[in-house]
């Protein structure tokens, strides 16, 4: 145990302390409006990127901003060692902001990027590039390979089974949630895609789901055999219409298990990612709550049942 890491996971602790909670996500949710919502939001810890006035959109890329913030803050904290975990961790927000320049390259609406820090790996070229051609190249001499496809959808997908199936293998106290992320990203595409899963993406997901689902018919309700310990997150989801509540579910047992994580002895980068685990979940709640009081979802109850 190093002095580093002590001091790390204190921090990590104390960054968990900081998120709003169910309790007030829901007060959050209960607002009369977007606005009164996002002006509450701005006197939390939220506040480091969401302001008073900002738009909806704005808000919900601060609230993912406020996330990063946090995730940078512990970088600064862990040893040498824990870079690593968080460099894998951080790596969404490079999948979110490659994304982003790819609807720009297609001439599709796109929103603001993320800053990345000393945590960007392919950003800085990715975003210097005119042509979706230029991209894919960059991307194949990266960490990150080649997509596959010059499509949004593609694109997209293929980052993101690639990013689940590297957080699995740097950090594996998060394999069993990648795992049920990537059955939960595939059951959506196999019931809400109106074309096939690309080749490159069965590929990139194979490392955490196996090869046997590849050939379940397009529009199952399930993807295949899986684990009992990740098998949990598509039960009761018949159709479409369930897939919300597996999300939901999703989010939740993470967060359990998160938590239980921090409540140990342990000095080492456990803490650190069950933290970043807990301030995630907190910012998809965050979220939810603010389309709920800009009249984007149904009610309360629903965003109870959800969060």
């Amino acid at each position: 145990m190093s002095r580093d890491w002590v001091a790390a996971s204190v921090r990590a602790r104390a960054l968990a302390r900081r998120r709003l909670g169910p309790a007030g996500a829901r007060r959050l949710a209960a607002s009369a409006g977007a606005d009164e919502a996002i002006s509450t939001l701005a006197d939390t810890s939220y506040g480091h990127d969401v302001r008073v006035g900002d738009s909806m959109a704005t808000a919900q890329h601060g609230i993912g901003a406020a996330l990063l913030w946090n995730l940078r803050v512990l970088g600064g904290w862990v040893p040498r060692t824990g870079v690593p975990a968080l460099r894998a961790l951080a790596a969404a927000f490079e999948v979110a902001n490659i994304e982003e320049h790819v609807r720009s390259l297609h001439a599709e609406p796109s929103g603001p990027t993320y800053r990345l820090g000393s945590f960007a790996t392919a950003w800085p070229r990715v975003v210097a590039t005119t042509s979706v051609h230029d991209l894919r190249t960059v991307l194949a001499t990266s960490a990150w390979g080649d997509p596959g496809g010059d499509g949004t959808r593609t694109i997209s997908l293929y980052l993101r089974a690639s990013w689940m199936t590297r957080v699995a293998g740097t950090v594996p106290m998060t394999r069993p949630w990648m795992q049920s992320a990537a059955a939960l990203l595939m059951t959506r595409e196999r019931m809400l895609g109106s074309r096939a899963i690309p080749e490159s993406v069965l590929d990139g997901i194979e490392p955490l789901l196996g090869a046997g689902w590849r050939d379940v018919p397009r529009a199952s309700s399930g993807i295949g055999d899986l684990p009992d310990d990740i098998g949990w997150v598509l039960s009761g989801v018949s159709g479409p219409q369930d897939l919300w509540r597996a999300e939901a579910s999703w989010w939740r047992h993470v967060e359990r298990e998160a938590f239980g994580r921090l409540r140990g002895s342990s000095f080492d980068e456990v803490p650190a990612v069950a933290a970043l685990a807990v301030l995630a979940t907190d910012a998809w709640r965050v979220r939810a709550a603010l389309e709920t009081a800009a009249g984007r979802r149904d009610d309360l109850e629903l965003f109870d049942a959800v969060a």
